[in-house]
C-alpha cells in the first residue's frame, strides 16, 4: 500500500523560494519597524521594574528603620513611665508619712491640751471645794461659837 503523496509536503522549488524571499522580506521590515521598538519597550519595562524594585528595597529599609527607631522610643517612654511612677510612689509614701506624723502630732498636742484643761479643771474645782469647806467650817464654827 502506496501512500499518496501529499500536496502540503511535496517539495516545489518556485514555492518555496517565493516563500523564502517572502519571510525574509517580512523579516527584514520586522527587523527595522517592529523590532527595535518591542526591544526598546522591553528595555524600558526592565528598567521600570528594576527602579520599582529598588524604591521597594530603599522604603523597606526606610520602614525596618522607623520600626527600629519606634521599638526604642517606646522602650524609652516605658523606661521614662517607670521611673516616673517609681518617683510618684515615693512621693506619695513620703507625703503619706508626713501626713500620719502630722496626724500624730496633732493627736498628741491635743491630747496635751485636754491633760492641761483637765488638770486646770480638776484644780479648779479643788479649790471650789476648799473655798466652800472654808465657807462650811466658818458657817459650823460661827454656829458652835454662836
Amino acid at each position: 500500500m502506496l501512500l499518496a503523496a501529499s500536496p502540503l509536503i511535496d517539495v516545489v522549488p518556485g514555492l518555496m523560494i517565493w516563500t523564502l524571499v517572502c519571510f525574509a522580506i517580512t523579516f527584514f521590515v520586522l527587523r527595522k519597524y517592529a523590532f527595535g521598538p518591542i526591544q526598546k519597550m522591553i528595555d524600558e519595562r526592565r528598567d521600570r521594574i528594576r527602579s520599582s524594585i529598588e524604591e521597594a528595597e530603599h522604603a523597606r529599609a526606610e520602614a525596618r528603620r522607623l520600626l527600629e527607631e519606634h521599638k526604642a522610643l517606646i522602650g524609652q517612654a516605658k523606661s521614662e513611665a517607670g521611673q516616673i511612677l517609681a518617683e510618684a510612689r515615693k512621693v506619695a509614701d513620703s507625703q503619706r508619712e508626713r501626713a500620719r506624723e502630722e496626724v500624730e502630732a496633732d493627736r498628741q498636742r491635743r491630747l496635751e491640751e485636754t491633760r492641761k484643761q483637765i488638770e486646770a479643771e480638776t484644780v479648779r474645782a479643788l479649790e471650789q471645794i476648799r473655798a466652800e469647806v472654808a465657807e462650811l467650817t466658818l458657817a459650823a464654827t460661827a454656829k458652835v461659837t454662836g
